[in-house]
């Protein structure tokens, strides 16, 4: 047990060994914090001190060195000021002489306009000349066409008339045929008819058919042959029209009754034996035949170019095929000359087209050179430009020079130094 007197009232009491020690502890933290205090005070003031000394210190480097900074900015700012004033002098300089390169080439340009425009004028002039005479014979031949159409037409209504009052003539023809054949004997029937189409046409040989030939095929090299050949040629010795006959005929008494039908192949063999345009069946057979009774019969569905006749019809058809025949020489004669013109005017399109081709080349030719004095002037303008961009760029350099030196403060210097910074830090707060 321990004995503690109070140093305010003088009691005494009395007090066990832990709550002793305990106030022991408690006296002696009170004078060691009271020292810790007295110490972090001196330690403050000292500081405080020396911060004042090494302040005073690097604000004396800082200045120095600023000062040598400004020296040193004083001298980029001088050298900039001579480049740039330099630099303005060539960028003068090359302006001056651009100027005068693309005042000489604009005239160069202006000139090559100029021909250029002069020689469209006089293309164009040409061409409309060429084009308003082309035009007056297109109009002509135009012209010609619709006459040749509306002549084609009036022989084709003439031929059509012609064609209806044959037919008129139709019954009449038949009544003499039948007429014929009763008079016939037997004996007769097997020329008869070959002769009656004889005689009908020499008939009428020398006014109706003076440049024609009509007899019988005698040339049987081949196997075969036709019974009759007509061929008809014009002036100049030009086969208008060539046909070949076959007439059949037989007693009404004959056992075995022949067709039609049955000679067309060999007909259509001679004919083309003979080198014939057309095959025309003379016929008596199958009588009782609406559909060979009532006139001349197309059996070109079987075999191209032939007809089935009676006797009556043999003049007839001849000059019908005949006049068609004439009618189709014309036909060509018009179509050569058509095709004559018609080369004129493919002549035309081909001058016109090579006229194209020409003004199109001679262009051609003056767009390119224009194009590369183009080019040569854009070349020039590149290089004075790379020139300008390297001044400019010199320029540039000098002013993130100068941007970097006014940029520059303390506390970018000591910003790699944490004790210098430390200490700014604490000067702050």
């Amino acid at each position: 047990m321990n004995q503690i007197k109070c140093p305010n009232c003088g009691t005494e009491f009395t007090i066990d060994e832990a709550s002793y020690s305990d106030i022991v502890s408690q006296i002696k933290t009170k004078e060691f914090q009271e020292e810790v205090h007295q110490q972090l005070e001196l330690l403050k003031v000292q500081n405080e001190k020396d911060i004042i000394i090494e302040k005073a210190k690097v604000e004396n480097t800082f200045k120095e060195q600023l000062i040598q900074k400004e020296r040193e900015l004083e001298q980029l700012k001088t050298k900039l000021q001579s480049s740039n004033q330099d630099s303005h002098l060539k960028v003068i300089e090359a302006s001056t002489k651009l100027k005068e390169e693309l005042s000489e080439k604009a005239l160069k340009i202006l000139e090559l306009k100029n021909k250029l425009q002069l020689a469209d004028k006089e293309k164009a002039l040409e061409a409309q000349k060429v084009i308003a005479l082309k035009e007056k014979e297109l109009q002509e031949l135009k012209n010609q066409i619709e006459l040749a159409k509306k002549q084609s037409q009036l022989e084709k209504n003439s031929l059509k008339n012609s064609y209806e009052v044959q037919l008129k003539l139709k019954d009449e023809e038949i009544a003499v045929y039948k007429d014929f054949k009763a008079k016939l004997s037997t004996k007769m029937v097997g020329e008869s008819l070959e002769q009656h189409c004889e005689n009908e046409f020499n008939k009428i040989r020398a006014t109706a058919f003076p440049n024609a030939t009509f007899g019988k095929d005698n040339d049987a090299k081949t196997g075969s042959k036709g019974d009759y050949i007509y061929r008809e040629t014009d002036e100049n010795g030009v086969e208008i029209i060539s046909i070949m006959f076959e007439m059949k005929n037989e007693n009404d008494t004959t056992a075995t009754k022949h067709k039609n039908r049955d000679f067309f192949k060999e007909l259509d063999k001679d004919r083309n034996q003979k080198k014939c345009e057309y095959a025309i069946l003379v016929s008596l057979l199958e009588s009782d035949s609406e559909l060979y009774n009532n006139g001349i019969v197309d059996v070109s569905y079987e075999y191209p170019k032939m007809f089935v006749i009676r006797p009556q019809f043999f003049i007839p058809i001849i000059s019908l095929l005949r006049n068609a025949a004439l009618n189709a020489l014309e036909y060509k004669q018009e179509v050569a000359l058509m095709k004559q013109q018609n080369i004129d005017i493919t002549h035309f399109e081909e001058d016109l087209n090579n006229f194209k081709e020409g003004f199109s080349r001679n262009f051609d030719l003056a767009s390119r050179k224009f194009t590369k004095a183009i080019e040569e002037i854009d070349k020039t303008i590149n290089l004075l430009n790379k020139t300008k961009a390297d001044l400019l760029s010199s320029e540039n350099n000098l002013r993130l020079a100068n941007n970097k030196a006014e940029a520059l403060t303390v506390k970018k210097l000591v910003r790699k130094n944490p004790t210098m910074k430390a200490k700014f830090n604490s000067l702050d707060k």
